[in-house]
């Protein structure tokens, strides 16, 4: 298991409480904070850019903020190579921790995760809200295809003002910086489809998602860009769209508003 040391010197996890859970022979790392209904959490395809997000949270919700296997402190699953796998994984861990009901919360990749699993497990989800989601193939709003994509040039896809990643970035060479974002890099390549994270198959069963559902964007965002919220919000049966102005794709870190907007939704 890697302890992701680049993770634990920069990444500021304190005010959470940490736990790992062994599932299906994999160690998985879960931080929690606060007190309220339970606020599930799903990162994106890296977690270098820390939580900070999520204290916002803690005064109203019991936030839990999982790291999927193979990214952040969680421990590399070889049997994972498809985002169902991920599903499968979650719908045990969270068994585990006796979430029979939980608001859900996915940022990109794991805005995709968490439509998959509304999809499936629906009955266990009290409200959705999808930030900035992948799955969807949108010809005239395509997302940008990393493997073309120098690895220097990716935190400015991320964020409109490069300045909200500058506490994350090393100052030059870093090799456990490097390692890490590798790492994560390799685990989001195992489940794309050619660099690109959609799913064909995904709008034929959108409909299925019938909780209230909150969709969120940045409208700089490089990596899924901002013309497919209305085919989110066309496929969603009850989905309402909310565009931040000046915030790229980690919007949850650039404006503020976008973290009160989800926790004003789920109350």
């Amino acid at each position: 298991m890697s302890n992701n040391s680049f993770g634990d010197a920069r990444v500021d996890h304190s005010g959470f409480d940490r736990h790992e859970y062994l599932i299906n022979g994999c160690p998985t790392v879960v931080y929690s904070a606060g007190d309220g209904p339970p606020l599930v959490f799903l990162h994106g395809g890296g977690t270098w850019h820390g939580i900070d997000f999520a204290r916002a949270w803690t005064d109203r919700f019991r936030v839990i903020l999982p790291y999927h296997p193979g990214f952040g402190q969680s421990a590399d699953n070889p049997n994972i190579d498809s985002l169902q796998d991920y599903l499968q994984h979650y719908q045990e861990l969270f068994e585990v921790m006796g979430l029979a009901h939980f608001n859900l919360v996915g940022f990109s990749l794991g805005g995709r995760m968490a439509a998959e699993f509304a999809i499936q497990h629906g009955q266990q989800i009290d409200k959705l809200v999808l930030i900035a989601p992948a799955g969807l193939d949108v010809k005239e709003h395509p997302q940008p295809d990393f493997m073309v994509i120098a690895p220097e040039e990716i935190p400015y896809y991320l964020v409109h003002d490069i300045v909200t990643l500058l506490p994350f970035l090393p100052n030059g060479p870093d090799e456990e910086f490097g390692a890490m974002r590798m790492r994560e890099g390799m685990s989001v390549a195992r489940i794309s489809n050619n660099g690109v994270m959609t799913n064909p198959k995904l709008p034929n069963w959108l409909h299925r998602i019938r909780m209230p559902t909150l969709l969120l964007w940045g409208s700089e965002d490089r990596i899924v860009p901002p013309g497919q919220a209305e085919h989110w919000q066309r496929l969603l049966p009850h989905a309402q769209l909310k565009m931040f102005p000046a915030a790229g794709h980690l919007v949850l870190d650039e404006a503020p508003q976008a973290r009160d907007a989800v926790a004003g939704f789920l109350l």
